[in-house]
Parts: C-alpha cells; sequence; structure tokens
C-alpha cells in the first residue's frame, strides 16, 4: 500500500500527525485542523510522485505536514487565507464604472 493510500484512510487531522510522525500542539490543531491539511494538500499538489520510492514520498509528506502546521501555528486562518471564503473577503471591491459622455455628443441648447 503507497503512503497516499495509507493516508487516504486516515479521520482526522490528528491521524495525519501520528501516521506522519509529526509533533503538533493540539490547541493549534483544533483551530486550524482543515486549514493545515489544506496547507498540505497544496504544498503536496506542487510535486509529482510518480515513481518516487515510499520513503522519500513519506519524507515529503511529513515536510509538507510540517511546515503547513508552522504557517498556522505562527499565524490564524484568516490571515493565511487557505479557503475561497477567507480570500474573497479581503479583495478589493471594484468600483462601479464611471459614466462617460464623449464631448462630441453634447449638443448646446439654442433659444
Amino acid at each position: 500500500m503507497s503512503v497516499f493510500d495509507e493516508l487516504r484512510k486516515l479521520h482526522s487531522a490528528e491521524d495525519f500527525f501520528e501516521a506522519l510522525g509529526v509533533e503538533y500542539d493540539p490547541a493549534v490543531v483544533r483551530v486550524a485542523r482543515l486549514h493545515i491539511l489544506r496547507r498540505m494538500a497544496e504544498y503536496l499538489s506542487k510535486n509529482d510522485f510518480d515513481g518516487v520510492p515510499d520513503e522519500e514520498t513519506r519524507a515529503a509528506c511529513k515536510e509538507t505536514l510540517t511546515k503547513a502546521y508552522e504557517d498556522f501555528a505562527a499565524s490564524s486562518p484568516i490571515a493565511e487565507r487557505v479557503f475561497k471564503v477567507h480570500k474573497d473577503a479581503v479583495k478589493p471591491k471594484e468600483e462601479p464604472a464611471k459614466p462617460f459622455v464623449p464631448l462630441t455628443t453634447l449638443t448646446v441648447a439654442r433659444s
């Protein structure tokens, strides 16, 4: 069974930390569990693991989980903005387009 097959069977963030041997503060995981796992997935998606030996894949998973955890241990889910709802919350509001009337369309009323 591959490392990713093992990870797919896990049920909680704590299971990931235990399976990969990453130390963690339960208080940080309690607040940011989904964010940490999402960030880990983002980091892992930047690599191609086809043909990579399981030991190297496991080491990469451990490294990315550690990095993702550290992101949230030093910050917060809102500051890190992993999920779309948080990203959209800080998008600058687009100003409505200002109407434009070219001078050539203006006529002077004569009496």
